[in-house]
């Protein structure tokens, strides 16, 4: 009988895990609530105007579509009960309920989701990244912060609306805050009348002692040395105390008052772990054994960000797009091996380096002792994420796109988008006023 390999989560270790089973004997089932495979290393540029969704997204169907034994499910994985082999699942748009499904191998892929560290209601006021839809709300609210500015009067408010601030220094906030640097000082500065873009002061919080804390001394202070001559405020060892619709709060008792704020502080994960009914760490990571494998049930998997897996030097695998690629084939791998009657192999992890961009020609870049920053690291940047992007298509817009800014110092999609159902931030503000 064939065995039925279940996979949920359609990021870069659920797509790698169905990808590399394109051959097996096996059939494949991947569920995700998004039709949609997204290249998240790059979302950033979507919030800040670089680059459309659809440059770095493509449906998972289209991704899978000459994969014979593989199907796609959009739906929700609500519950796990691992020992009937079976989830339970919500398919989106069907009112009929819950059903279930059973399985041979449960690959879960689920990813993280972002942590504001007991404080959820800061959510409302300072949007994470991790989704399109967050992307575009993001970009809506920096590009709705300058029109708003050009016509306002009272100094005060106006300074507001042009204060940005970006809380948490890891790669991503590092780079949403050069980018909205660079829109301010390059991009809009020509096209507004009544205010100078040039003007707008952009704030990026760590609470730790240095910007990119995962990355050697030498960088982060390269990196911070960049981003200050983009002009970003950056200020390390620095909490948050509160955020609110006018700004925030830090631990000194300061106010700053800033319309914009962005959440790029923590993350843990995602819910469906806590459905296992095993211990968790403390970010919400499931521990796996050395084949990704959940100790006592061999049958079930979990890799990339939603893993707990202990490297060698005894620390957890880093949340990266790598890391969860390279357990994809590994868990696919070892289903294999299974079929075959022989031993499963451990999982070991080549550390290819890491790296993180800070603006136009400003990045840095760490791998096997290398450590580079500026130009050279920004070009290796460069043509890294355009080999990952998952089609040609992909790489050949983004490629296209990053060139003509690259000579016009333009953003591709300065288009603010929003729902009908979604108020304005002008109907916001008065609803608050009036309240």
């Amino acid at each position: 009988m064939t065995k039925h390999v279940v996979i949920v989560g359609g990021g870069f270790g659920g797509l790698a895990t169905a990808q590399a089973l394109r051959r097996a004997p096996v059939r494949v089932t991947l569920i995700d609530r998004r039709n949609h495979h997204l290249f998240q290393p790059l979302l950033y540029q979507v919030a800040t105007a670089g680059l459309a969704p659809s440059d770095i997204a493509e449906p998972i169907r289209s991704v899978l579509a000459r994969q014979d034994n593989a199907a796609v499910r959009l739906a929700e994985v609500v519950g796990i009960d691992r020992t009937a082999k079976r989830i339970e699942l919500i398919d989106k748009h069907d009112a009929g309920g819950p059903t279930w499904l059973d399985y041979d191998y449960l690959v879960l892929a689920t990813g993280v989701e972002h942590s504001y560290f007991g404080n959820d209601s800061w959510a409302e006021h300072a949007p994470g990244l991790k989704t399109i839809g967050e992307a575009l709300t993001i970009r809506r609210r920096i590009l709705e912060a300058f029109e708003q500015a050009e016509w306002v009067e009272d100094a005060d408010r106006r300074r507001a609306l042009l204060t940005f601030v970006v809380i948490g220094a890891g790669p991503t906030g590092v780079e949403l805050s050069g980018a909205i640097a660079e829109i301010a000082l390059s991009t809009l500065r020509r096209d507004f009348r009544r205010v100078d873009t040039r003007e707008a002061r952009v704030l990026l919080i760590e609470a730790a002692p240095a910007v990119l804390g995962a990355f050697p001394e030498r960088l982060r202070d390269s990196a911070r040395q960049q981003l200050e001559e983009l002009g970003v405020e950056v200020r390390t060892e620095t909490r948050v105390a509160g955020v609110d619709h006018a700004g925030i709060v830090l631990d000194s008792g300061e106010r700053v008052d800033a319309r914009t704020v962005l959440w790029a502080a923590g993350v843990r994960g995602s819910k469906l772990g806590r459905t296992l009914g095993v211990p968790l760490d403390r970010s919400g990571r499931v521990p796996v054994g050395h084949d990704c494998s959940l100790p006592d049930h061999p049958e079930v998997f979990v890799i990339g960000d939603l893993a707990r897996f202990i490297g060698p030097d005894g620390e957890p695998l880093p949340g990266v797009a790598p890391v969860a690629s390279s357990q994809g084939a590994h868990v696919a791998q070892c289903i294999i091996t299974d079929h075959q009657g022989r031993e499963r192999s451990s999982y070991r992890y080549f550390d290819k380096g890491s790296m993180a961009t800070i603006g136009r020609s400003r990045a840095v870049l760490w791998s096997a002792g290398l450590q580079l920053g500026g130009l050279v690291a920004w070009l290796a940047w460069v043509f890294i994420h355009l080999i990952f992007l998952v089609t040609f298509r992909n790489r050949l817009l983004v490629f296209l796109k990053w060139a003509w800014a690259w000579f016009t110092y333009e953003r591709a999609s300065r288009l603010i988008w929003q729902s009908e159902l979604e108020p304005s931030s002008d109907e916001v503000s008065a609803h608050r006023s009036s309240a």
